[in-house]
């Protein structure tokens, strides 16, 4: 008797679990699925070290780095000199932007997409006062490291406090006007010049 229950208990567990296994609706194959990217574990925030006035001669102030496709700022101290505050203060902010972020950055998920070789110069006769011409035309940039250097250098004396920043390249095409919207920083690759901002 007590067999006979044994077997009809195994038989309806198994019963129990083809049923289950069956209602579920999975199949297997052999054809490789893409499930897309694994979620990203960037935090995009990075714990602040002790504050501390910077040193003479230098300024604090907030880069724009690529987190999870979008921008966002990590503070930097840079250096400025006097004679020539907005191209000096746009050459320490790209230098910011070329350098590869520290560990605690990078573990928090930021990079950069802005050229080693990008390099950045005041205005040439002709241009507007506030013109920034760099080594590579803007529009052939990649549109992150564009979107970059003129979320960076908005509101700050490289733009003369504007949010409009004034870019040329090495040819003699005129300097266009570009906005750093919030479009612009979460959509870094959507970044444009604006049509009359020079």
């Amino acid at each position: 008797m007590r067999r006979a229950i044994t077997r009809t208990t195994v038989l309806a567990t198994g019963l129990a679990v083809m049923s289950t296994v069956a209602g579920c609706g999975i199949r297997g194959t052999a054809v490789p699925v893409d499930a897309g990217s694994a979620p990203s574990r960037a935090t995009c925030v990075t714990r602040p070290g002790p504050q501390s006035a910077p040193p003479p001669g230098n300024i604090t102030i907030s880069v724009q780095l690529v987190c999870t496709s979008q921008l966002l700022p990590v503070t930097r101290v840079v250096p400025v000199q006097e004679d020539d505050q907005a191209v000096s203060l746009a050459r320490a902010l790209l230098d910011e932007l070329r350098r590869q972020p520290a560990p605690v950055e990078e573990e928090a998920g930021f990079s950069t997409d802005v050229p080693q070789r990008l390099t950045v110069s005041g205005p040439r006769k002709g241009d507007p006062d506030r013109t920034l011409r760099l080594n590579t035309a803007p529009e052939e940039l990649p549109p992150p490291a564009l979107a970059q250097v003129v979320c960076t250098y908005a509101g700050t004396a490289a733009a003369d406090g504007r949010s409009t920043v004034v870019l040329g390249g090495p040819g003699e095409d005129k300097p266009r006007g570009y906005t750093c919207t919030e479009e612009t920083r979460t959509h870094p690759e959507t970044v444009h010049s604006t049509p009359g901002a020079v």
